[in-house]
C-alpha cells in the first residue's frame, strides 16, 4: 500500500467485507483490458516466458493495470533499516533473512527469488525491467523512541530525516537506487495503525528530509492488533472459529511482518514515486500490484481463504522458501497473464 494521499492497508477481509470490497473497486476504473504501454515489446529474457493455458488466483478483465511513464527501481536495489523502538536481534534476523532471499537464488521451490520473478516484469518506459538485485544496506538502530511512541504519518519522515542527517553513522543517502524501511517494535502508534494500515510506502518530502527518497514503514503488531496485521498467525475477533496456523519463524508479530514488508517493497520497486504502475484513475487512490492480490497465498486463494500453503515436519506454516528460513508472502499482480500468481502455485 502506498501512503498517498490516503494511505491504508486493509484488515484480512471477511467474506461479507471482500464483496463490498469488489464491488467498490469494479465500480471506480474502466473496463478496459491493459497490461503493458508496449505490446509489440517482448519480456527481457526467456526465463520470464509463462504458458498461457496457466490459470492463477484473481483474475479479472475489469483490472485496468498501466504504466503512467514514472520511473521503477530498475538499478540494483540498496535497503537502508531503521529499527525504531526495541528489536530483538532473532527478530532482526528473521527480517534480514528475508531480504536477503529476494536475491538468493539458489533457495529451495518455491522461494522468494522466484517471488519477485513477478516483480522482475515491470518495466520503464525504456524497457528496462526491475533489478534482479537486492542488497542490505546499513542499519539505524533509534531504542531510545527519539520521535516518541507515537508517530504521524510525517514524523515517520521526521524519524527518516534524523537517521541519515545523524552525526555518527549517518545512513547514505541515496535517491536513484536506494530504498529506507522504517520498523517499528510492537510498542510503537502509528497513526491509522491497525484501524486501516498495516504498512505503507511514500517518498519523502525535500522540505522535511531535504531529499526525495523512497521508503517504506511496517510495524509490528503483536500487542496491539495481530489478528488484523499478522493474519493468519493470529485470528480477529470476528472471524469465530478458526483456528491461526503456526508461524514459521516462532514470532508471530514478526512473521507477520514479512509479508507486509514484501508487498510495501514490491510496490516501491513498480511504483517509487506514485507515478508509475498502478490502476485507477486517481494518484492519490492508486491500485498497486500487492493490492490487486491482498489476502492471496496459494491457489484457491480469497476472501478470508488464504489458499493453498504448506505445512513443515514442524506444523509451520509458509509458501516460500528462503535461504534457510520459510516465509508466509502474498502474491502479486503478473502483468503479463494478468492474474495473481506466486512460485507456489500448484497449476504450475
Amino acid at each position: 500500500m502506498r501512503q498517498g494521499c490516503v494511505g491504508r492497508y486493509p484488515v484480512p477481509p471477511a467474506p461479507v467485507l471482500l464483496v463490498l470490497t469488489v464491488l467498490s473497486f469494479l465500480l471506480s476504473i474502466s473496463p478496459v483490458v491493459g497490461w503493458r504501454p508496449w505490446p509489440h515489446q517482448q519480456i527481457n529474457a526467456t526465463d520470464f516466458e509463462y504458458e498461457s493455458s496457466k490459470k492463477y488466483e484473481g483474475s479479472s478483465e475489469f483490472v485496468h493495470l498501466r504504466y503512467h511513464m514514472g520511473p521503477v527501481l530498475t538499478a540494483n536495489i540498496t535497503v537502508h533499516t531503521i529499527w525504531y523502538g526495541t528489536w530483538q536481534k532473532s527478530q532482526k534476523r528473521i527480517i534480514r533473512g528475508f531480504l536477503s532471499s529476494i536475491s538468493t537464488v539458489h533457495s529451495k521451490h518455491p522461494s522468494v527469488a522466484k517471488w519477485w520473478k513477478t516483480v522482475r516484469l515491470y518495466t520503464d518506459q525504456t524497457g528496462a525491467n526491475i533489478t534482479r538485485t537486492l542488497h542490505l544496506g546499513e542499519d539505524k538502530n533509534d531504542r531510545f523512541y527519539s520521535h516518541g511512541k507515537s508517530l504521524t504519518r510525517l514524523s515517520i519522515q521526521s524519524v527518516i530525516k534524523s537517521a541519515v542527517t545523524a552525526t555518527t553513522h549517518p545512513l547514505p543517502i541515496n535517491p536513484r537506487s536506494g530504498l529506507y524501511l522504517l520498523l517499528t517494535s510492537d510498542d510503537v502508534y502509528v497513526q491509522d495503525f491497525c484501524g486501516q494500515v498495516c504498512g505503507f510506502h511514500y517518498f519523502t518530502f525535500p522540505s522535511i528530509v531535504g531529499y526525495t527518497l523512497p521508503y517504506a514503514w511496517v510495524g509490528n503488531s503483536a500487542k496491539q492488533c495481530p489478528g488484523i496485521c499478522a493474519y493468519p498467525f493470529a485470528v480477529p475477533v470476528y472471524m469465530p472459529g478458526f483456528k491461526p496456523l503456526k508461524s514459521p519463524n516462532g514470532d508471530v508479530g514478526v512473521d507477520g511482518m514479512i509479508s507486509v514488508i514484501a508487498h510495501e517493497i514490491a510496490e516501491l520497486a513498480t511504483n517509487p514515486l506514485v507515478n508509475a504502475w498502478y490502476a485507477g484513475k486517481d494518484p492519490c487512490f492508486p491500485v498497486e500490484i500487492a493490492d490487486l492480490c491482498e489476502g492471496i497465498y496459494g491457489t484457491g486463494g480469497g476472501g478470508s481463504y488464504t489458499g493453498q500453503l504448506m505445512d513443515g515436519e514442524d506444523g509451520a506454516t509458509y509458501n516460500m522458501n528462503g535461504g534457510r528460513r520459510r516465509f508466509l508472502v502474498q502474491w502479486v499482480w503478473n502483468p503479463v497473464l494478468n492474474y495473481c500468481f506466486g512460485p507456489n502455485a500448484l497449476d504450475q
